[in-house]
């Protein structure tokens, strides 16, 4: 998968990312970086190992005249460990490239920080871990040239509308009896479930869960690339007639592009995914493999500068952009305001655990008959609580 190591401003003049105006001009004196985890009782399983809880990096960029923001880079594994990696990224490699510069935009920004940690991404073979931190860094510099200018991220990004709809997000086939009222009384256009193994069948797990949803919830579900090309087509094929909306991750993000076309054409079922991608290169070339619904993850990958005209350029094509979110409240308001500004008629991702990184350091807008509704507070919406964010932070 492309990095896009050399990658130039997104977007042309008429973009809010690209332009070059006092009002999105950046130059930063001071990053910090927060790494922060909760552990929980009981471990949950992934395809991936054992996730002990959520666990993430906060940022807060200070620039020459006071003004700061806030964001946040992807740290989920390995648990325990990756956040304080993430964190000596943040310090020792990016604060050296970032602190006493003057750009033009954060988009700018971004481009300068790929372009001078291009070389170090392929010695150490972490371009993963290198782009999660940039992305960070971004969606701090956004939100604090939204919050200098006092608007809402969304609106300083060209967005016409202050709600967007969410999806419950995160549930296993035992959860989903428990979750059902919670989600019908909030609304919830869709819920998606977590389907990951090829091994044993599906198909009837998710009739069981369809029925069980009604007429008025989707049913989307994730494999979490589980499955082999040979598991992926037997599992889709089933789905025929089952009322599935879409399957996303059926094969592992590096799948080559002729496994992807091959469960393309097999497949009775929209596909996803998009989470793992880094770069437009990987993205333009996911969506010409056959994805209908596509899902960067910006604290993964991109940030604003990266992902917004993604995001615009995936509904252009008539796909749909739904952005995916795994992490803290940051993470999860600015996806908000990403899909606000990008348009379309994709979905925010409702994690449905319990996540104090998320629900107590950044208290989210309630979901409400389905939607969420922006704060009207200037950059991504207040800040976190520093308070309660010393309960959580490893030193």
């Amino acid at each position: 998968m492309s990095t896009d190591p050399a990658m130039p401003p997104p977007g042309g003049a008429s973009n809010p990312v690209a332009e070059a105006t006092d009002e999105v001009g950046v130059a930063p004196r001071h990053i910090e970086a927060f790494a922060l985890r909760f552990r929980r009782d009981t471990p949950r399983p992934t395809p991936f190992g054992i996730q002990y809880g959520p666990q993430t990096v906060f940022l807060r960029v200070t620039d020459e005249h006071g003004a700061v923001g806030w964001g946040e880079a992807w740290g989920t594994f390995p648990s325990g460990l990756g956040i304080e990696h993430r964190a000596a990224l943040i310090r020792t490699v990016m604060a050296p490239l970032l602190e006493g510069q003057r750009f033009a935009s954060p988009a700018h920004a971004f481009a300068h920080l790929t372009r001078a940690t291009r070389l170090l991404a392929n010695h150490t073979g972490e371009a993963g871990p290198i782009g999660q931190v940039l992305a960070g860094i971004d969606i701090a510099l956004w939100d604090l040239v939204a919050r200098r200018a006092g608007k809402p991220l969304w609106r300083l990004l060209g967005g016409v509308r202050d709600s967007v709809p969410a999806y419950a997000s995160g549930l296993d086939p035992q959860q989903i009896e428990a979750a059902l009222p919670a989600i019908l009384a909030a609304g919830y256009p869709a819920l998606k479930l977590r389907i990951w193994g090829g091994e044993q069948p599906h198909a009837d797990t998710l009739r069981r869960v369809i029925e069980r949803a009604g007429p008025g919830v989707q049913v989307q579900a994730d494999a979490n690339q589980s499955w082999s090309l040979d598991e992926a087509v037997v599992q889709v094929r089933s789905f025929a007639g089952v009322g599935l909306q879409w399957i996303e991750e059926p094969l592992p993000a590096d799948s080559t592009d002729a496994e992807w076309q091959h469960l393309r054409a097999a497949s009775p079922v929209a596909l996803a995914a998009g989470e793992n991608l880094r770069g437009r290169a990987a993205f333009d070339q996911a969506i010409e493999n056959g994805l209908t619904v596509v899902q960067p993850d910006m604290c993964k990958w991109g940030g604003v500068s990266g992902c917004l005209p993604l995001a615009r350029d995936i509904i252009a094509s008539g796909r749909r952009y739904f952005p995916h979110y795994l992490g803290g409240g940051i993470g999860f308001l600015c996806s908000a305001h990403l899909l606000a500004a990008a348009g379309g008629d994709g979905q925010l991702e409702r994690d449905f655990h319990a996540n104090p990184l998320r629900d107590r350091l950044v208290p989210p807008p309630p979901v409400v008959d389905g939607m969420i509704t922006l704060p009207a507070a200037p950059g991504w919406g207040t800040a976190p609580d520093e308070a309660a964010m010393r309960d959580y932070l490893v030193t």
